[in-house]
């Protein structure tokens, strides 16, 4: 007999190096459940080891709604909407005014209650390609149906405003979908870590605090047993747990995320979210280490408000950007910023939106928009190689633009000027943003 009266269905993990494996029982409630019974040390399993079974386990027990399969997926579970129905009775609902929700399937009921109970609703852009989250704003008169309607995942789309880094949000309660929780508040997501980062992007931001409620809403069967040892400093806890059969308040005192762990985030994912490059570029002015995981320590200039030197920023040799290009030349240091590979069609428009949304923006910008590049000009050499430091990476398009300084101005050359490419040229259009 297991603990809690529960008569274990044994099912093997199939991993060496696991003293006690998951099983499914029957708990008291008489509701599915998987529990991972650790009886002493449970070693050699991860984070994923746990969802593979959890999907597995839903897979096989039909325990979920389209769509299907649930792998890779936070699972839509059946039961869903009842679970939701303890949302709205939480005293942290009751007093919030501003909730962030999820844009899962699972979670659609909790959006429901939150336009239903007329507090702003705030729901996170897929993947955060857009930005980190939308204001959904039912139109006005809306029905109960129609509010269902916005709660939806087209409804998200169809009735959202963005909401910017300046916005100043405060973001009263948090909902997040979990593939498994436990009771003391620990929580496994589907493994891209969007939560996660969604949360420290908002600490960071100045939206949420220590003292912010994390709601996870969840089967009966995602509340297992999770080692202590698989937690990381940037995995978020919850404090409330919602089955469709009961209300668990963790009391967790784990400490939830403090900002953004630079040193977790790599060069592809900064190259995915725009809002990211934003966020790290305002931290960095701020004099702290934004060191990515793939890049050398030594390149940012650790705990420096300075930003680096050109020759530290550049990967690799650019043919369009010849070595006399450094942005450090005989003449000073250049307050110009070469923008290339600019997409074919782009408009002045978009690189202008771009930089809006990344607070690069120059005093003027010279457009050669034929030739598929762009100049940037500051006020300052500073304000110049912040700028390199901000807009690596930055993508339009499928492209991802060539970004370096042009070298200082010569008696006879062009602003921001370069022995081969990159060179303004007078006939380009030079505007202000």
């Amino acid at each position: 007999m297991a603990r809690g009266g529960c008569i274990p269905l044994r099912q093997q993990f199939g991993k060496v190096g696991v003293e006690s494996s998951p099983v499914s029982e029957m708990s008291s409630r008489g509701v599915p459940c998987l529990t991972l019974l650790i009886a002493g040390r449970m070693t050699g399993v991860s984070k994923q080891d746990i969802r593979q079974q959890m999907w597995d386990y839903m897979e096989s027990q039909n325990l979920a709604d389209f769509p299907r399969p649930v792998h890779h997926r936070i699972p839509n579970f059946k039961g869903a909407s009842r679970a939701a129905e303890h949302f709205p009775r939480l005293q942290a609902f009751k007093v919030a005014r501003t909730i962030k929700v999820n844009p899962d399937a699972p979670q659609t009921n909790a959006r429901f209650f939150v336009l239903d109970s007329k507090k702003t609703l705030l729901v996170p852009t897929p993947r955060l390609r857009t930005g980190l989250f939308n204001k959904i704003t039912p139109p006005p008169g809306a029905t109960k149906d129609i509010l269902r309607k916005c709660a939806t995942s087209q409804g998200v789309r169809s009735y959202s405003t963005p909401v910017g880094l300046d916005s100043r949000v405060l973001v009263d309660l948090v909902v997040v979908g979990s593939v498994a929780v436990s009771e003391k508040g620990w929580r496994i997501g589907k493994g891209e870590g969007y939560a996660d980062l969604e949360y420290a992007m908002m600490v960071s931001m100045g939206a949420v605090s220590q003292g912010t409620p994390v709601v996870t809403i969840v089967h009966d069967c995602q509340v297992v047993d999770i080692p202590e040892a698989l937690l990381e400093d940037h995995d978020l806890t919850v404090d409330y747990i919602l089955t469709p059969t009961r209300v668990i308040a963790t009391g967790c005192e784990r400490p939830k995320p403090t900002g953004i762990i630079w040193s977790k985030i790599s060069s592809e994912v900064m190259g995915k979210i725009p809002i990211l490059r934003s966020l790290r570029c305002r931290e960095r002015q701020a004099g702290r280490d934004v060191t990515l995981q793939d890049e050398p320590r030594h390149l940012l200039g650790t705990g420096s408000r300075q930003p680096p030197p050109l020759s530290t920023v550049r990967r690799h040799q650019d043919p369009e950007q010849p070595e006399s290009c450094s942005g450090q030349g005989e003449d000073g240091p250049s307050n110009t910023v070469f923008i290339g590979n600019l997409p074919r069609g782009t408009r002045v428009s978009e690189l202008k939106r771009a930089l809006r949304e990344l607070g690069t923006v120059p005093q003027r910008l010279t457009w050669q928009g034929p030739r598929r590049r762009a100049f940037l000009h500051y006020e300052a050499p500073i304000s110049a190689q912040q700028a390199v430091s901000c807009l690596q990476g930055l993508r339009l398009g499928a492209a991802t633009l060539k970004v370096a300084l042009a070298r200082p101005q010569r008696a006879g050359e062009g602003t921001g000027s370069c022995a081969e490419e990159p060179r303004p040229d007078r006939r380009s259009a030079v505007s202000g943003l």
